[in-house]
């Protein structure tokens, strides 16, 4: 079955194309130009160069391909110019969806986000039908995927858009070559620089999961419907001492208050745009997520597709390796 993949050099999107092309799949991928592709070293996908916001590209790439996986997004916590970003993750995802339309795909897997759900006021995990308004999405890119998301779903009710959505909530493990906001905090605390952590928490899952998670989607989805993709519940400080555990270095034990770090992220950000450099390791969005447990509830996945994600611990242990392994760890 030929099958197109979007974001197939990214962290996520290499690993789909892994486990589709371990089910016997005929995987295209869509590259930018210039896009590193290290994830794709030694792979048998047919590579096609083009771009989420050239429709031309996408008709092209999209031309035999029976089902479209769209992983593809600018995921950073802050970003100098947030035009681009809502360009690539709204636009984007419009122009790709109305294109697989046209190719007449059979068969669409959506990649969300957690960051479009909302949060229980009695702090249990949110599930898929806990409710969210765009009000409540905090920074660029949790409100642009949340937008992406409502124009998949728009799609899917006017026009009959073969979609079936997933969440995939905190991934970790091997290929996260950028690294993402939490790669680098592993990185850190793998290296020694990080002397404290705030009080927050994420649902970890390994990428791999992530991955198998996307195929059972495609097997046994529900089109027009979402699935959440993770794992364990986890505070900061329970994910810091697990890589601890992993790699025998002691983890940090001073705990800051938000509003203490917050002052640090806008020195942070506004340093970044006077010398344009990289991404911040402290942003405002992030410090202002943080006040909240992101805790999410995958029971609907595992009821409905069969899904059966690792200990997230197994995560933590291929994510440390591989960051030494690569060289990004001092």
């Amino acid at each position: 079955m030929r099958t197109l993949v979007t974001g197939a050099t990214g962290f996520i999107g290499s690993a789909v194309v892994r486990r589709l092309l371990h089910a016997g799949h005929d995987v295209r991928a869509l590259v930018r130009p210039g896009s590193d592709r290290r994830n794709l070293d030694g792979l048998p996908v047919d590579i096609i160069q083009g771009d989420l916001t050239d429709t031309a590209s996408l008709l092209h790439a999209l031309k035999g391909c029976a089902v479209l996986f769209h992983v593809a997004a600018d995921y950073r916590l802050w970003v100098p110019r947030p035009d681009a970003m809502y360009a690539t993750n709204i636009g984007g995802t419009r122009g790709v969806m109305l294109a697989a339309l046209s190719a007449g795909v059979e068969r669409v897997v959506y990649t969300s986000s957690v960051a479009t759900l909302g949060h229980k006021t009695d702090g249990s995990p949110a599930d898929e039908d806990t409710p969210s308004t765009r009000n409540e999405m905090i920074g660029h890119y949790k409100r642009s995927k949340f937008l992406a998301e409502v124009e998949v779903r728009r799609l899917f009710q006017e026009r009959g858009l073969p979609a079936v959505i997933v969440n995939p909530s905190t991934p970790v493990g091997p290929g996260d070559i950028k690294p993402t906001p939490t790669g680098r905090v592993i990185v850190d605390a793998v290296s020694g620089r990080m002397p404290a952590y705030v009080d927050t928490g994420l649902n970890l899952v390994h990428v791999d999961d992530v991955a198998a998670g996307h195929l059972l989607a495609l097997e046994r989805g529900k089109t027009g419907e979402r699935y959440i993709l993770g794992a364990r519940n986890m505070t900061l400080k329970e994910i810091l001492d697990e890589i601890s555990q992993i790699t025998g270095r002691p983890a940090p034990r001073i705990r800051l208050p938000h509003n203490l770090v917050l002052p640090v992220a806008i020195l942070s950000e506004g340093w970044a745009r006077l010398s344009r450099g990289k991404e911040p390791r402290v942003t405002v969005d992030g410090v202002r997520m943080a006040k909240k447990r992101m805790f999410f509830s995958s029971e609907k996945a595992k009821r409905d597709l069969g899904y059966d994600p690792r200990p997230a611990g197994e995560g933590l242990r291929d994510a440390v390796e591989w960051f030494r392994s690569n060289g990004y760890c001092r």
